[in-house]
């Protein structure tokens, strides 16, 4: 699971590996907060270069991970666990290490509490909402988005379809066919670059998406695709669902849907 989390209001590109139980973040990330580099990948490479002359090898505690950059493409960058961050910041002199090692220690707690307690993170999830302006009506449909997007993601890996790239065709398909553009397409309207596109639906883009998703799962479980081209076939029906409500509401109010309109407009205004 790829998320985003905040240091000081600095993005953290972050992978939850759920069979370690751990995060992993990127170096990269860690190394630009840490030092305010203008380059922290040249940053990165000549620390790993100084750290091997005295006979440690940072690469052996990092990974390889594809992560989003900032051009929306996934790339392989080194990314490292909670322990290996603690060694990698003893090679970089900063004031904000020790802040640095609190919120490492913070964000995996939570995790935990959460895996617990699934109710804490949705919670989390509210409060976070809020502060950013969202009205409470919005943050209901929000996190009852999350609930069915999750529903839906169990069952694609009931079928053995694989995370990333499988996951990531099949709910273009569901959002091509109830809103008749891809997710890229829907993000480009909007004007969001990294910004996630559910956080940027009006309450109706929300209810029908999460339509075309119960759909596509209440589908699935009926019909028992075999393969990862039936479970396509599944995605296209669940989207049409949604579609059909669509063009029905259109037709009765003479409004679009789909629109360029953002949450992330809407907010910006309010402020």
């Amino acid at each position: 699971m790829s998320d985003i989390k905040l240091f000081e209001d600095k993005k953290m590109r972050s992978h939850w590996d759920e069979k370690e139980e751990q995060w992993y973040f990127s170096v990269i990330d860690v190394v630009q907060v840490l030092t305010d580099s203008l380059d922290p990948k040249d940053y990165w490479y000549r620390m790993k270069k100084r750290e091997k002359l005295s006979g440690i090898e940072l690469s052996t505690i990092c990974r390889q991970l594809k992560m989003e950059a900032t051009d929306g493409k996934k790339y392989a960058t080194d990314c490292s666990s909670t322990e290996g961050l603690l060694r990698i910041i003893q090679s970089i002199p900063s004031p904000k290490a020790e802040p640095f090692k609190l919120w490492l220690a913070k964000v995996g707690s939570e995790r935990l509490d959460e895996m617990q307690d699934p109710e804490i993170g949705i919670d989390r999830a509210l409060q976070h909402y809020l502060q950013l302006g969202y009205s409470e009506n919005w943050i209901n449909q929000r996190l009852k988005s999350i609930e069915i997007r999750k529903e839906l993601t169990d069952e694609w890996k009931s079928r053995g379809l694989k995370e990333g790239t499988q996951f990531a065709i099949l709910t273009d398909i569901i959002t091509k066919a109830w809103s008749e553009k891809t997710t890229k397409e829907y993000k480009i309207l909007k004007g969001l670059k990294k910004e996630n596109l559910r956080d940027n639906m009006s309450n109706t883009e929300l209810i029908l998406n999460m339509l075309a998703e119960a759909s596509t799962k209440d589908i699935s479980q009926a019909v028992d695709p075999k393969n990862f081209e039936e479970s396509q076939k599944v995605a296209q029906q669940g989207g049409n669902v949604a579609k059909v409500a669509l063009k029905e509401l259109e037709a009765k109010t003479g409004k679009k849907v789909v629109t360029s309109i953002s949450a992330k407009t809407l907010l910006s205004t309010k402020k």
